[in-house]
């Protein structure tokens, strides 16, 4: 039992918070910013395949935000690999 009631609130607002403005910064950064190429208007119009269920598959640019978490993911486990072998760490 805590003896203030607020910092539960304080807790909850803390780790809601920033989650709520990372969804909401996950989403338009994958919905509104990728590669800029000569094409890009015409396949985000154009649809390949049409599902029985009404789905319509596009062929969409790939979202800058995936590619630099692919990027990031990548470099973060070279550097680790890296580190962990130069400070001679044992896992």
């Amino acid at each position: 039992m805590r003896f203030f009631s607020l910092l539960s609130f304080q807790h909850i607002v803390l780790y809601v918070v920033p989650t709520l403005i990372f969804i909401i910064l996950f989403g338009v950064g994958l919905g509104y910013s990728h590669f800029k190429g000569k094409e890009d208007a015409a396949r985000k119009h154009k649809i390949i395949h049409r599902y029985p269920t009404g789905i319509e598959e596009r062929d969409a640019p790939f979202p800058l935000l995936l590619i630099m978490i692919i990027a990031g993911t990548v470099l973060w486990m070279f550097l680790y690999i890296v580190g962990t072998g130069v400070l001679e760490v044992k896992i």
